[in-house]
C-alpha cells in the first residue's frame, strides 16, 4: 500500500532547504542520506520544494512490501529547442542507504556504494492538460527494487529488463525497459556512500530484441536520435505507436552492422530449460539431471549456484559486461510487478533436499546429450550462436527453477570445463558444451526457423546425430508440472 502526499522527505511537511544553513536540529531528525538525495533534487527543481510524493505507508524495514521508502515526482519544462519536451521526472529514495544504521542495508564505509549504490529515475512525456503526474511509475519502479533486493542483483546503465506487459497496464507497445544514466542527476556522496542515477526507459518488443541481440547502449544511443522514440533525455511516450525501425527503417542496417561487428552483450537469461544425458542408462541417475517422472532431481548447490551468478555477471571471459535476467512479470491486485519467488528461485534455493555438496561432486564427461528449451528461451539459441559463440564468447541458460543451467562456450572463452576433446561436461546440474565454429554454423542453418515464430509449431526437434546432440521445443506446460 502507498499513499500519494505533497512532500519532498518524510514528514507533513518538506524539510529546510539542504546545506549549511540547515538548523543542526533538523539534521539529527532527518536521515542523512535521504538528505543528500534530496539536495540534489532541490539543486535541479529549486523552484520545487514540496513535489508531488508517493510513500509507503509501512516501510520495508518495519514489514511492508514496498522497498522504496519514497518516489518524488517532479515537473520538468524540458527545451523545446533540443527536442526535449516537458515531462514528468520520478526520483526513488530506498535503493541507497538512507539510513546508516543497518535497518535496511548494512553500512560498509563511506568509499564504496551507498546501499545497492543507485536509485532509479523515470522521464514520462506530460500529456496535454496534465495537471498531476500518474502514480503507475511509482509502482513500476517498486517492482524494480522488489527485484533488486530479493536476487541482491543491481543494475548497470545498458541493462534490459523484459516485462512482457504494457508499463502503464494500457495497450501500449511500451513493454520492456532498458537502463541508462540520467542526463540531469549528478553522483551524490553520502555520508554511506556514492549514489548514482539509473533511469528507466521504456522500449517496444522489438528494440528490447534489437538490444538482446546487441547491446543495451547502442540502442540507446540510437533511441536519443529519435525524438519521439525518447530524444536526447531518453523521455517515454507511453503512446508511441512506432517502433524505431518503423520511424527510420535504416536504423536496422546500423543494428545488423553491429551485431556482425561487435556481437551480442547479453550473456545469460533466466529461462525454462532442461537436460537429459542421453549416454547414461535410465536407471543410472545418480549423477544425470533431467526431466525426471517420480524422481527428486537434485539441485543446485549454494557453491554451483554463486559461480553461475559470477558467470552471468562477469561471464567466463576476462572483461565481459554485466547482464540481468530478464524479468517475468505477473499481475496481482491490478499491479504489474515482479514474481518475486521465481526471482528469488533463479538464483538460490530455499530447498536443502537432494543439495549435494560442491566438493563432492566431479566433473563428467558426456558422450549424448538432449537440450529442452521453451519457445521463448528456444528463440534466443540463434542469439548465443550467432551473438556470442561466433565472436569468442559463452552464453548461459539458468532455469527459473534453480535446479539446473546450461552454458554454451566456444573455443576461446577460458575457465570452462568443457573441452574440444570433451565437448559435453557436467558439473553436477551445470552442463556446458562446447562447440566449435563450424559446428556453429551448421546449427545456424538447422536452426533458421526460430527465428519465425509465427510459423513454428509445438513440439519441434533438432537432431546431430554426429555430434550425438539433440534439442527439443516444447510447450510451457512441460516445465511448469509439479513433477518437473
Amino acid at each position: 500500500m502507498a499513499e500519494l502526499r505533497p512532500s519532498g522527505a518524510p514528514g507533513p511537511t518538506a524539510p529546510p532547504a539542504p546545506g549549511p544553513t540547515a538548523p543542526p536540529a533538523f539534521a539529527s531528525l532527518f536521515p542523512p542520506g535521504l538528505h543528500a538525495i534530496y539536495g540534489e533534487c532541490r539543486r535541479l527543481y529549486p523552484d520545487q520544494p514540496n513535489p508531488l510524493q508517493v510513500t509507503a505507508i509501512v516501510k520495508y524495514w518495519l514489514g511492508g512490501p514496498d522497498p522504496l521508502d519514497y518516489v518524488s515526482m517532479y515537473r520538468n519544462v524540458g527545451s523545446p529547442s533540443a527536442n526535449i519536451p516537458e515531462h514528468w521526472h520520478y526520483i526513488s529514495f530506498g535503493l541507497s542507504d538512507l539510513y546508516g544504521d543497518n535497518r535496511v542495508h548494512e553500512f560498509t564505509g563511506t568509499d564504496g556504494p551507498s546501499g545497492f549504490g543507485f536509485e532509479l529515475t523515470f522521464r514520462l512525456k506530460r500529456e496535454t492538460g496534465e495537471s498531476a503526474p500518474p502514480t503507475w511509475p511509482a509502482e513500476l519502479m517498486q517492482g524494480l527494487a522488489r527485484y533488486v533486493f530479493q536476487s541482491e542483483n543491481t543494475f548497470c546503465s545498458g541493462d534490459h529488463v523484459s516485462w512482457h506487459s504494457p508499463l502503464d497496464n494500457s495497450e501500449s507497445r511500451i513493454q520492456h525497459m532498458l537502463l541508462t544514466e540520467d542526463p540531469q542527476m549528478q553522483p551524490v556522496q553520502t555520508p554511506f556512500g556514492v549514489v548514482t542515477f539509473l533511469q528507466i526507459v521504456g522500449v517496444c518488443t522489438e528494440e528490447l530484441h534489437a538490444a538482446q541481440q546487441w547491446n543495451g547502449q547502442g540502442i540507446l544511443e540510437l533511441l536519443r536520435t529519435v525524438p519521439v522514440a525518447g530524444g536526447p533525455w531518453l523521455i517515454t511516450d507511453m503512446r508511441r505507436g512506432e517502433t524505431i525501425f518503423e520511424i527510420d527503417p535504416h536504423l536496422q542496417e546500423r543494428i545488423d552492422k553491429g551485431i556482425e561487428t561487435d556481437g551480442s552483450n547479453l550473456s545469460g537469461v533466466s529461462a525454462k530449460c532442461a537436460w537429459d544425458d542421453l549416454s547414461r542408462p535410465p536407471e543410472d541417475d545418480e549423477d544425470s539431471r533431467s526431466i525426471c517422472i517420480g524422481t527428486q532431481p537434485r539441485r543446485l548447490s549454494g557453491k554451483d549456484t554463486e559461480q553461475i551468478r559470477e558467470t552471468l555477471r562477469r561471464g567466463l571471459e576476462i572483461n565481459s559486461k554485466p547482464v540481468l535476467p530478464p524479468i517475468n512479470p505477473q499481475r496481482q491486485n491490478g499491479l504489474t510487478h515482479d514474481r518475486a519467488q521465481s526471482r528469488k528461485d533463479s538464483l538460490e534455493s530455499d530447498s536443502s533436499t537432494a543439495i549435494i555438496p560442491h566438493e563432492l561432486i566431479r566433473t563428467r564427461q558426456l558422450e549424448s546429450v538432449h537440450l529442452k528449451f521453451n519457445q521463448e528461451s528456444g528463440a534466443l539459441i540463434p542469439l548465443c550462436l550467432r551473438g556470442r559463440l561466433l565472436h569468442g564468447r559463452h552464453f548461459t541458460y539458468k532455469s527459473i527453477t534453480g535446479d539446473m543451467a546450461i552454458t554454451f562456450v566456444s573455443t576461446g572463452v577460458e575457465g570452462a570445463f568443457a573441452t574440444e576433446e570433451h565437448p559435453y561436461a557436467a558439473h553436477g546440474p551445470w552442463l556446458q558444451i562446447l562447440l566449435t565454429e563450424e559446428f556453429v554454423e551448421k546449427m545456424l542453418e538447422d536452426l533458421e526457423d526460430l527465428t519465425s515464430p509465427e510459423e513454428f509449431k509445438l513440439p519441434k526437434e533438432y537432431s546431430w546425430p554426429e555430434k550425438k546432440l539433440k534439442v527439443s521445443i516444447l510447450p510451457d506446460m512441460v516445465f511448469d508440472s509439479p513433477l518437473h
